[in-house]
């Protein structure tokens, strides 16, 4: 049994060349995904994932699992594939949440409402049957805008809603502040009621008093009376 042939230096070279290729590759498609994630509009999970809307989840889950693992943080140099992967993983959370994903595709498809209007366009037009690269494209520009509009939207109301909420948390401490104050002000009012009360009992002796001293100067004036002699 002959051994096997032992490759040659010129091959060698050729593998190592081969190998150094398909490393390049791979950095040059991490990078161009972590470049294509980055310019998605972070407002929409299906451009950010690269996906169209009404796929299943199981496609969404396979998806993410995909481009997660092409622009992981251990197994890219970029710098900005720690930024690329945290915006993967918000999109695929919203695709998988179900209130988050109807808003995103009432949104779509009131951007394709919207365009179909001002282009005077039915469901049954051929370009909305079958949208060309052009159709699409303005679609998404329109969808752009629609969840910019929605964004400020939620924004104003939260805004509003912190604003009440901070006007009734004022108004709760406030009450809160009332009655502390009623309570210390019961508590001292009660604290001082034996003062109160012995202050009233000495201002009763003294008046008692003037009244016995008063009786005791008109019986004097009597006596000296009864004591003149007559002529």
């Amino acid at each position: 049994m002959t051994a096997p042939e032992q490759p040659s230096k010129e091959d060698k070279d050729e593998l190592e060349a081969l190998d150094a290729l398909e490393k390049e590759a791979s950095e040059f498609n991490k990078d161009a995904e972590i470049d294509r994630i980055l310019k998605a509009f972070k407002l929409d999970a299906y451009a950010v994932l690269n996906l169209q809307p009404g796929i299943p989840d199981a496609q969404i889950k396979l998806q993410y699992r995909k481009l997660s693992l092409l622009i992981h943080p251990d197994k890219t140099a970029n710098p900005s594939a720690p930024d690329a992967f945290d915006r993967l993983k918000k999109a695929q959370t919203e695709l998988m949440d179900p209130k988050q994903r109807t808003h995103l595709d009432e949104c779509i498809s009131d951007a394709r409402m919207l365009l179909m209007r001002e282009r005077k366009l039915t469901v049954d037009s051929p370009e909305v049957k079958e949208p060309d690269s052009e159709f699409l494209a303005a679609w998404r520009k329109k969808t752009v805008e629609v969840l910019v509009d929605a964004e400020a939207r939620r924004r104003k109301q939260m805004k509003a809603q912190m604003q009440e909420e901070g006007r009734e948390q004022r108004r709760v401490d406030e009450e809160v502040e009332q009655r502390k104050r009623r309570r210390e002000h019961e508590v001292a009012w009660e604290d001082s009621r034996e003062g109160r009360i012995g202050s009233w009992r000495d201002f009763k002796k003294g008046k008692g008093g003037g009244v016995g001293g008063k009786e005791g100067v008109g019986e004097g004036k009597q006596k000296k009376k009864k004591m003149k002699v007559l002529g």
